[in-house]
């Protein structure tokens, strides 16, 4: 009379597979190049009475650039909570 004979489960094939994976993603990612972004320019700017953000902005968006994202680009750089600007602020203009 044969017994019946149980495989023992071992760790081999989860090694094996383990070490394929490392062998294709590794080569994938070492090519892989990541770029930082430049050093950003400023320009510093005072308000002064009857300025508005569009005008000051509109000064420094280059010929046939869009007005919106420079107003857009300095909001965020000086953390202002509205569009409104008051003479004698200062605000940082980012290039």
């Amino acid at each position: 009379m044969t017994g019946y004979r149980r495989k023992k489960l071992t760790l081999m094939p989860l090694i094996a597979l383990s070490t394929l994976s490392l062998m294709v993603t590794l080569p994938a990612l070492s090519a892989m190049r990541l770029y930082a972004a430049g050093p950003t320019q400023f320009s510093s700017v005072t308000v002064r009475s009857g300025d508005s953000l569009w005008a000051i902005a509109s000064s420094y968006t280059p010929d046939g650039g869009n007005v919106q994202d420079t107003i857009d680009r300095i909001v965020a750089t000086n953390h202002l909570a509205s569009g409104a600007i008051t003479p004698g602020e200062r605000l940082q203009i980012p290039h």
